[in-house]
């Protein structure tokens, strides 16, 4: 979600009283000075501050290349929905777009026609987000969405002016991403269904867990662990650390099974069969990867993106990344927005390192000094050889 602000220029005494104000503590923020009447983008606060007004929107003003649709958490695809992030807290009922009612809250292609959709506000009412009727927005067109003046806020003030910006989709029909459910799962930076090898020393910034394996297949030590905790189904894991919590890894392991299946299961990719399995040497931007085939990484890969940015990465055999390979993430990319779902084994290579969630049917391999800035989730064994292994910022 980015800010935009007004781009209406003050008259120069304005402007250098407003400039005077800021340079002492008088005045925390600039209200951009708009006439009457005029539609304004997100981000130009259009009146006094007691009248709210959006200060942001998802997809962003001018922006180009927007998916098409965008395929949920839940593993269900709509059209790609448009927020507005208001500068206080709206009256719920104020902000429709119900047939009958007077719609504050539209999208309109411009070839007129109107986008029938739903809005939903947040729980803190700032946010209120219109998604499509139809599962996705059409290709290469571009729409105008509008907050209308009738939108009020809590303390039932209206907007002084309308705020209104568009957008355009991709020109092929896209499905946009959202991250990969972890449930329990998202607690550990390893966590797998028959054990942990390791060669000491490792390094792990996380928690650790085991299960349905006894807590003796868990050849983790204590002093292995930078931070987090090692959780084992009964007494026999590693002390002093290891707490006994059978309930949790039940619940985790199946959590991490159905986020495996949905990782699996997203439709509409991006990318069918990119470099023929080879990645190696690309960019990659954004979006859901799908090969039919093992997939290789024999030398740096780019993750080009922004912070809430999705990859999904479906691979129907093994992931190996090479010896001395880096995945290098550009552009505020983030590894807990990284998914790499893999039906045959995983192998990261000697000092290589690793980027983001890896869901691996089968084992984890991490070769000597390799390292990885996520989660290693896998359905069978985990073996590591003196790797550094840190969870990602939630």
């Amino acid at each position: 979600m980015t800010r935009f602000e007004s781009s209406y220029k003050l008259p120069m005494f304005m402007a250098l009283l407003f400039a005077a104000l800021l340079a002492g503590d008088g005045v925390g923020r600039v209200f951009a000075a708009v006439a009457p009447g005029s539609a304004v983008a997100p981000g130009a606060v259009a009146a006094a501050a007691t009248e709210p007004t959006v200060i942001s929107s998802s997809p962003s003003n001018w922006a180009t290349n927007v998916p098409t649709s965008t395929n949920t958490s839940d593993n269900v695809v709509t059209g790609t929905a448009v927020t507005a992030t208001f500068s206080q807290p709206m009256d719920p009922a104020t902000l429709n777009s119900s047939p009958g009612n007077l719609l504050t809250f539209t999208v309109r292609e411009t070839n007129g026609n109107d986008v029938p959709g739903a809005v939903v506000m947040n729980a803190a009412n700032t946010e209120a987000t219109f998604t499509p009727t139809a599962s996705a927005l059409n290709p290469n067109a571009s729409y105008t969405a509008t907050v209308t003046t009738a939108a009020k806020n809590a303390a039932g003030i209206a907007m002084a002016h309308p705020i209104t910006w568009g957008f355009t989709t991709n020109a092929i029909p896209l499905t946009g991403q959202t991250p990969v459910a972890l449930g329990e799962a998202g607690i550990f930076a390893i966590l797998t269904k028959s054990g942990i090898t390791d060669v000491f020393p490792s390094a792990i910034t996380g928690d650790v867990g085991a299960s349905p394996i006894t807590g003796a297949a868990i050849h983790l030590t204590c002093a292995e662990m930078v931070t987090g905790t090692i959780y084992s189904v009964n007494a026999a894991g590693p002390l002093p650390c290891r707490v006994t919590d059978p309930t949790l890894l039940t619940k985790a392991v199946a959590n991490m099974q159905t986020a495996y299946t949905n990782a699996a299961g997203r439709t509409l990719p991006n990318f069918l069969n990119l470099g023929a399995g080879q990645i190696g040497g690309l960019t990659l931007v954004p979006g859901l990867y799908k090969w039919t085939t093992a997939v290789s990484i024999s030398t740096n890969v780019t993750l080009s993106g922004g912070a809430n940015d999705v990859w999904i990465f479906q691979i129907a055999g093994t992931l190996t990344q090479a010896s001395a390979t880096q995945m290098i993430l550009q552009g505020g990319a983030q590894p807990k927005n990284i998914f790499w779902q893999a039906s045959g084994a995983v192998a990261i290579g000697t000092t290589a390192h690793a980027e983001g969630v890896i869901l691996a049917k089968t084992k984890i391999a991490m070769k000597t000094g390799a390292s990885a800035d996520g989660r290693l989730l896998a359905q069978t064994a985990v073996t590591l050889e003196q790797n550094a292994v840190t969870e990602p910022a939630h």
